[in-house]
């Protein structure tokens, strides 16, 4: 009798810290996926179609990205909160599953970029130019200013060019985003007034130089992920072993 107590304490005691442990880690899901959610909705009801550069995708905009992601951690979130709270073996099943799942696809993402990073540049250049054809023109001003504050910030012109632009324009002129110094249609002066590096390199350039803080913040994302694998699955092993124990 008295071992058998000790058993039903110790399992009980290891259910109890894992359930702290799984509510602490889904509550702090539910928070960042909603504050990711504000975000992605502050900048669709303020900037419109924010950072929108491609012509064939015109909805993968950053405010709807962020919109998505926001929505889907705040789904998984809740399903491992409210898993642990309650204690149901399906919820946190669930919760497990779409957490692994959403980690095989990010490790297949990664695998397939370096595998094709030179088909998806070729494609990416391409389909940047087809929606140069769209600044300026209704209905596409988060495409417009977003190129707008590409080459204002990276000091760029065009795609891979700055003469990008003259098939745009059927002339020789840029935005006036493209001026060394910006002031109403500096883009028609002279061309030893415009940035001529391209936009794609410059931006490329850029992410080559944050690589080191692009993969901390990968590997970060994936221990919280690991992590609430473990919890999950730990305390879903645990909710068996409490369940058969009193069978």
């Amino acid at each position: 009798m008295d071992k058998c107590k000790l058993v039903n304490w110790v399992l009980r005691y290891i259910l109890q810290e894992n359930n702290y442990s799984m509510r602490l880690f889904g509550f702090r899901l539910q928070l960042g996926g909603c504050g990711i959610l504000g975000v992605g909705i502050w900048l669709s009801v303020t900037q419109g179609n924010f950072a929108t550069l491609s012509s064939s995708l015109p909805s993968l905009s950053a405010a709807n990205l962020l919109i998505a992601v926001g929505t889907i951690i705040m789904v998984i979130g809740c399903l491992g909160c409210v898993g642990a709270v309650k204690e149901s073996r399906p919820l946190l099943l669930a919760f497990f599953i779409l957490l692994l799942l959403i980690f095989f696809l990010e490790i297949l993402s990664i695998m397939l970029f370096f595998i094709y990073q030179d088909e998806i540049d070729r494609y990416a250049q391409r389909d940047l130019k087809k929606g140069l054809q769209l600044f300026g023109t209704e209905g596409n001003v988060g495409l417009t200013n977003a190129w707008m504050i590409v080459q204002t910030d990276f000091r760029c012109c065009g795609v891979t060019n700055h003469t990008d632009w003259f098939e745009v324009y059927n002339a020789t002129r840029v935005p006036d985003s493209c001026c060394l110094e910006y002031s109403d249609n500096c883009g028609l002066d002279n061309p030893g007034t415009w940035w001529t590096a391209p936009c794609y390199e410059r931006v490329k350039d850029w992410l080559n130089d944050n690589l080191v803080a692009l993969w901390i913040f990968a590997l970060c994302t994936a221990l919280t992920q690991i992590l609430g694998l473990v919890f999950s699955m730990t305390m879903f092993c645990q909710a068996v072993k409490v369940e058969t124990f009193y069978a």
